[in-house]
Formats: C-alpha cells, sequence, structure tokens
C-alpha cells in the first residue's frame, strides 16, 4: 500500500492546505471531508504562514544583497586604518615624531607593526583606538599624518560602522522570521496532519481505487515502492509519486 508523508518542505505546506482550501471553497458543507471549524482554522492561517516565509525570505534576500557592498566597506575601513599606522610608523622611523606616541593609539611603543584587523571587533576597537588617538595627539599640537589624514580614515570608519550596524540589523530581522516560522512550521504540520487524517477517514469507505484519488484531490500525498509502481490505477490524478 502506497504510504502518505507529511510536506517536509515550506512550499509543500503550503501547497498542501491551499488545495484543500480551494476545493473545500467549492464543495457544500456537508461534502467537504473535513470539519468545518478546521476549514476556518486553515482560513485564518494560510494566509499568516504565506506571509511570514515570504517576509522571511525578503530578509533573507536584502541580506545577501547587502553583503558584497558591506565587504567592500569593510575592506576600505580596514585598508585605511593599516595604511595611517603604516604612515605614523614611517614617520617615527624618519624621526619626526617620537615613538612614544604609539601609546596613543593604544600600540606598544617599540612595536612598529600593523595591530590586527581582521575580526569585525578587532576593528571596531583598533579604529576607535586609533582615531581618538590621533585626535588627542593633535590637541596637544602634534603635526596632522597625512595620505590618509585622520578625518578621511574617520569617514571610512563611520561608514564601517553604519554598514555594521545595518547589517546586524537585517541579521537579527533574519533570525526573529526564522524563529517565529519554526513555530507557524510546527502549528502548519499539525493542521495538515489533521486535515489529512479528517479526509482519509471520510473516503475510508470507498473501494481502494477511488478513495486514493479521492484523498488526492483534497491534496493528501502519497508516496509508492518500486514494487508497487505497476499497480497505480492509469486514471489516479496524483503528480507526487516517488518510491524509495
Amino acid at each position: 500500500m502506497p504510504y502518505r508523508r507529511l510536506p517536509n518542505t515550506d512550499a509543500a505546506r503550503i501547497r498542501a492546505m491551499k488545495i484543500a482550501l480551494e476545493k473545500g471553497r467549492n464543495v457544500h458543507p456537508k461534502q467537504m471531508p473535513f470539519s468545518g471549524k478546521l476549514m476556518v482554522r486553515l482560513h485564518k492561517f494560510l494566509p499568516l504562514f504565506e506571509n511570514m516565509i515570504q517576509l522571511q525570505r525578503q530578509s533573507y534576500a536584502a541580506q545577501y544583497n547587502k553583503s558584497r557592498d558591506y565587504s567592500e566597506i569593510v575592506r576600505k575601513a580596514r585598508l585605511y586604518l593599516t595604511h595611517f599606522v603604516k604612515v605614523m610608523n614611517m614617520a617615527i622611523y624618519r624621526g619626526e615624531i617620537s615613538p612614544e606616541i604609539r601609546s596613543y593609539y593604544g600600540l606598544a611603543t617599540n612595536e612598529s607593526g600593523v595591530p590586527s584587523l581582521n575580526t569585525e571587533n578587532e576593528l571596531i576597537s583598533w579604529g576607535k583606538r586609533i582615531i581618538e588617538g590621533e585626535e588627542y595627539r593633535l590637541r596637544k599640537g602634534g603635526s596632522p599624518i597625512t595620505n590618509p589624514t585622520i578625518a578621511v580614515v574617520k569617514v571610512r570608519y563611520q561608514n564601517f560602522l553604519d554598514a555594521w550596524t545595518f547589517q546586524k540589523t537585517l541579521a537579527k530581522r533574519t533570525m526573529d522570521y526564522v524563529e517565529k516560522n519554526s513555530v507557524l512550521r510546527k502549528e502548519a504540520d499539525e493542521i495538515i496532519q489533521q486535515l489529512w487524517n479528517e479526509i482519509e477517514e471520510s473516503h475510508s469507505i470507498l473501494p481502494d481505487d477511488k478513495r486514493i484519488p479521492a484523498n488526492e484531490e483534497y491534496g493528501v500525498v502519497y508516496f509508492y515502492r518500486k514494487n508497487e509502481l505497476n499497480d497505480i490505477p492509469a486514471e489516479s490524478g496524483s503528480g507526487d509519486k516517488v518510491w524509495k
């Protein structure tokens, strides 16, 4: 005998509920093979579920589309901060400024390398230290480091902070949809299971060759094992038969 299995994708869940809802609307209430109470629940739930799934997809798409722009903004911020530190170290090497000024930026006075800027947190932390350090040095009467100036570095850094905040907002929104839809999927599966149980129960008095097609008309999906394929009635309307 063929066996049924609940849908395992959102598209399949929506399709199963839509078929039952549309079919139920087109028959007399007394001929509908599932309860009026379930019909009302289905009518309320399906639009909500469809909308939430669509919002999740849109949120994923927005996050993906912005990721390339975000990567470039991160690259530029890292590049300008790196160049600034290198120019500062070159000025120290030439004797134009004292090695002690490295402490203004949170760097060791005897360390001429560039701090690690590989992660977003490192970029945020070191960017803040470097900008604040240079602004402090300038307030004390120091000559500006140029090419790049700290003003240009600050613009790139602020662009990064704004983009980072926006990406975090998109990620949180997406995760909120994921969590809400996880709950809704459980409810969808519960509705579909109850729906299919009632449909099969209503058609249980029919012979096999009519019972299965009647259930399939209302969206119940049956799976056939390989050795059962030759026994499928030619007039059966299911387009979803597969085998293990």
